[in-house]
């Protein structure tokens, strides 16, 4: 059988050993130690946030975030629908009730429109939603201007999903720093990695030292285990943010490999008509974690993913929808059929940093043998 291509594997450097290393030598295993701190440390720096706090998953921040942003059962919490479970599993820990906004064509995020109808209508519902988490899609930026303007508008606290999109950034701002809190993943499939971990950011610090203390089981300053509030288990550990700190390293290697294999693909199949890109636009800087098209049909979509699976090459449809998700498909939702058609029509090719030429043009000549068979 052919060599399996990964849609996005992990790429370590063998820098990551030295960090590992020495939390082994000096006994720092527990979720605490140097590599956290130099860890949130050298997330601040790369993307001029306040204040960093190393978590055990992005699922875990975002969780977090909506404590500390006061979501309580009932509260309400606009969401963006085109994304991963992960972004709303926390809204129902808190017993909270999503509400989901469907996205805009320029770059597949939560569209502006939507979400300023969907607060109106809450708001007539006598129910202002306490919360906007939105999602920053394949590395891809969202319009922040516009959705800031609606956050500043109704004084609805803004998080931003930024799990798949360290290395991007707006205007050239970050993403993560222009809502009141920013998450990161680094799950093995992410741009970056610590095998497993996530991490909250924010330009006001008190957010990110609140969140280490729940992080840590919410032990009170004594000299006993003393506890005033529920706490949680979700600090990162030493060892994973020692192989981050060697990931950060190359952190805008891996986007500029990324963008490399995007404008690969690009020029490739420039010429087959039933195949279109996202671009960029002007002032959106992507970090193109995952390449990805549109097709003319979701049968060519499938004939194409069937294609490459034969050949072992991994590829996978865009997100689900969250509104056409079982287990939340009886919550509110403002959809105009945007992300349901970019579900049925879109595909995510092999993205990863570590894909050769060859295995670039293997993809690309299976696409197009498929194709040009039909």
């Amino acid at each position: 059988m052919n060599k399996k291509i990964y849609l996005s594997s992990p790429h370590l450097t063998g820098e990551e050993q030295k960090y590992v290393d020495e939390a082994f030598d000096t006994n720092w295993v527990a979720p605490l130690g140097p590599n956290v701190d130099g860890f949130e440390q050298d997330i601040c720096n790369y993307t001029s946030a306040k204040a960093c706090s190393a978590l055990s998953a992005g699922t875990a921040a975002i969780h977090l975030a909506l404590i500390l942003l006061g979501v309580e059962e009932n509260d309400e919490v606009l969401c963006s629908t085109f994304t991963f479970s992960a972004t709303v599993n926390p809204i129902r820990y808190q017993k909270a009730i999503p509400i989901f906004v469907d996205s805009e064509r320029d770059t597949w995020n939560m569209s502006p429109k939507l979400l300023e109808e969907a607060i109106n209508d809450r708001i007539a519902y006598h129910k202002k939603p306490k919360a906007i988490l939105l999602v920053h899609l394949y590395g891809m930026p969202s319009k922040m201007d516009e959705i800031l303007a609606i956050s500043k508008k109704y004084e609805i606290p803004l998080i931003e999903d930024a799990a798949e999109a360290i290395g991007a950034s707006y205007k050239g701002k970050a993403m993560g720093t222009l809502g009141e809190i920013g998450i990161f993943s680094f799950n093995g499939n992410k741009i970056i990695t610590t095998s497993g971990g996530g991490a909250m950011i924010s330009n006001d610090p008190d957010y990110c030292k609140k969140a280490t203390f729940l992080a840590t089981q919410a032990r009170d300053a004594a000299p006993h285990y003393q506890h005033s509030q529920i706490g949680y288990n979700y600090r990162m550990s030493n060892i994973a943010a020692g192989i981050g700190r060697g990931q950060m390293e190359v952190l805008d290697d891996r986007v500029a490999a990324r963008r490399k294999n995007f404008e690969f693909y690009k020029k490739e199949l420039a010429s087959i008509k039933n195949i279109k890109f996202i671009e960029e636009p002007e002032g959106f800087y992507a970090n193109r974690w995952l390449t990805t098209i549109i097709t003319n049909s979701y049968e060519t979509r499938e004939s194409i993913r069937l294609a490459l699976e034969k050949e072992n090459i991994e590829s996978r449809p865009l997100w689900k929808p969250m509104h056409l998700q079982p287990i939340f498909q009886e919550f509110p939702a403002y959809i105009d059929g945007t992300s349901e058609d970019l579900f049925q029509r879109g595909l995510c090719l092999p993205s990863g940093s570590n894909l050769t030429e060859s295995d670039l043009e293997r993809v690309v000549f299976h696409i197009k043998s498929n194709l040009l068979s039909h």
